[in-house]
Formats: C-alpha cells, structure tokens, sequence
C-alpha cells in the first residue's frame, strides 16, 4: 500500500494554472515543493511507498506529484507548490517543505470536500491516474464526474 498526502491547492484555479506557478519556481529556485507548519509524523512510510501529494483544486482531486524529500526550512510557505508568503513573521519558525517531483499527474477528477492542511490518503483511496496524453480540460470535471458515478469511463 502507498501512503501519500492530499492537500488543497489554494489560489489555482485549474491544473494549468499549478502547472505554471511550478515551471515559474523551477526556473526561479531549481526545484518544487510545497511548505507547511506540521511535519508528517509518517513521511518515511511515504517516500518508502513512493506516495505523492494528491492536488485538490477547487473542490476536485485532479493531479498527483511524487514525493522525494522532506527538508527542514524557514522560509515562506503557500498552499499551491509556490511558496508565496502571506505572513512574513512566519519566516522566523522551522517549517517543513514537502520535496516534489515537477512531473504533474492528471488523475480522474474526484470531488472533495474543503479541509485545513493536509492529510494522509492510502492509494486504495486514491484517484487513478488519467492516461497518458490526456489534457486537463477534455471533459468538463462535473461531467467527467458524472460520467464516472454512471459506470461510462
């Protein structure tokens, strides 16, 4: 079983979107990753099951990144892999930042409800993974959605 970690992608509007905020970093710094207050009690577990964080952009699971590090820093954090401050006082107290491979994953648009922080999710409970080559927007999600609870896709 896979451990991996779901969490809210604050500020995006669409996997495009994550996807540009990331390629900006990239290019910025030389690698992405996410940062947040807590440090996950299980992350050996993770990155011994290759889990990734799971992606919940407006109010569906929509992409996946792999995991490969846990680093101890004290700079800025955000919710969307981009680590935009929102309180510079926050500089000041160790963090963890979450280490994620750029490669986005597209999986099946699942609904998901709001939540604060992140969360463990076991790969039983995990959306599967989209095919390869399909773009974000080839369905609408509440007709991809729809399409899945109907048996169709």
């Amino acid at each position: 079983m896979i451990l991996n970690i779901r969490k809210l992608c604050v500020g995006a509007e669409s996997v495009d979107d994550l996807a540009k905020w990331q390629a900006d970093r990239l290019k910025a710094v030389g690698s992405i990753g996410h940062t947040t207050r807590m440090w996950p009690k299980r992350r050996e577990e993770v990155l011994e099951t290759g889990g990734s964080i799971y992606w919940v952009i407006n109010r569906v699971m929509r992409a996946r990144q792999r995991i490969i590090g846990f680093e101890e820093t004290f700079g800025p954090g955000g919710g969307n892999g981009v680590e935009d401050s929102v309180d510079p006082g926050e500089a000041v107290k160790p963090k963890c930042r979450i280490v994620l491979d750029p490669e986005i994953v597209l999986t099946e648009p699942w609904p998901h409800r709001p939540f604060q922080g992140w969360r463990y999710l076991k790969s039983e409970d995990a959306p599967p993974d989209l095919p390869a080559g399909t773009t974000p927007d080839d369905l609408p999600v509440d007709l991809a959605v729809a399409l899945r609870d109907m048996g169709v896709v």
